[in-house]
């Protein structure tokens, strides 16, 4: 797996690999299944320390966006914001007994849309701080949402 980490960037390690997966993932460039790299060995290939890969694949996990199989490994799971939402459902289901499986799955796409929306307002902020204009803001975000996975879409 190609990672470009850029040690001297004030992003965390594991948040710089925990991001390249998931625009990897959203990209198509790893799909539905697919084996990704044991924590040792991309500990080797990036010269990383294994905890900070292993935190990085337990965000992935806790995301749902990777799974863990004993004799299989650590694989990309099913996909993802339709995944983490059954997921999330599943678990609310069974810490909110008696609600249905709608409801619980509504609160699950709520949690996932205010984590977008919190994640859109601070990269908007940064924008707007950078002198960006809301025209290139909005293009660039129709394009990143387009060509998700991409650093430099079409």
């Amino acid at each position: 797996m190609l990672l470009k980490l850029d040690f001297s960037n004030d992003v965390p390690i594991y948040r710089q690999i925990h991001d390249q997966i998931v625009m990897f993932i959203a990209g198509g460039y790893l799909d539905a299944g697919e084996k990704l790299p044991t924590i040792r060995a991309l500990a080797n290939e990036t010269g990383v320390n294994m905890m900070t890969i292993n935190k990085a694949y337990q965000m992935l996990k806790k995301e749902g966006h990777i799974y863990t199989d004993r004799r299989g490994g650590t694989m990309v799971a099913g996909h993802a914001a339709g995944q983490v939402a059954v997921q999330d459902a599943r678990q609310a289901i069974g810490q909110a007994g008696g609600q249905t499986a709608t409801q619980a799955a509504g609160r699950a796409a709520v949690s996932l849309d205010e984590k977008a929306l919190s994640e859109i307002h601070l990269h908007a902020a940064e924008a707007k701080l950078s002198g960006m204009s809301r025209e290139t803001w909005l293009d660039l975000c129709g394009k990143a949402f387009d060509h998700p996975g991409t650093e430099h879409p079409e």
